[in-house]
């Protein structure tokens, strides 16, 4: 017996489809009922039913994979939807975060030059009232010289923490990973 199955027919479509069948099968297996005796012997009730439900196992399990694999496939699609999301805002986040690196390059050498022009009392008292990352940086990129007048005419714990975020910069056990 072949049995070509529509793609589309749900579980429930199908056991449907083949509600009539069984009842029929059912009322054949009642004694008496159409006076018609099996050649095979005697079947009961019980082993028709066995056998209609081998028969329909396999299309069912057949139906309910395609379902599963069509289920699977519109996830994958979705994820990938979401993949492909996900990789325009890291692009386009990498490009906002080269240029915010150049402009603070392009400031920060800028800045640099400023305190270089600087007289070094003055340029202490404007280096100590910032943060302590920026003066850190200011101070690392000028003359040694320079660096130290202006460390000089600081207040000594402000420069103290400058000088050691300095320090810890250059220390090869700093982490470069900065999460």
């Amino acid at each position: 017996m072949k049995t070509i199955l529509n793609p589309d027919l749900t579980v429930l479509q199908l056991l449907r489809r083949l509600a009539l069948p069984a009842a029929g099968l059912i009322l054949l297996s009642i004694p008496g009922a159409f006076a018609q005796q099996h050649p095979e012997g005697d079947i009961t009730s019980e082993d028709e039913i066995r056998q209609f439900c081998t028969n329909i196992a396999d299309p069912a399990r057949d139906q309910r994979y395609l379902l599963q694999k069509q289920e699977l496939e519109r996830l994958r699609a979705d994820i990938d939807a979401r993949m492909a999301e996900m990789d325009k805002r890291k692009a386009e986040y990498q490009d906002w975060l080269k240029r915010r690196d150049d402009f603070l390059k392009q400031a920060e050498a800028g800045l640099t030059e400023i305190y270089r022009k600087m007289k070094p009392d003055a340029a202490a008292l404007q280096l100590q009232d910032m943060k302590i990352e920026v003066a850190s940086a200011v101070i690392m990129r000028l003359g040694p010289r320079q660096s130290s007048l202006i460390l000089n005419e600081m207040d000594p714990q402000k420069a103290a923490v400058i000088a050691s975020v300095i320090a810890s910069a250059s220390d090869p056990n700093t982490s470069k990973d900065p999460s």
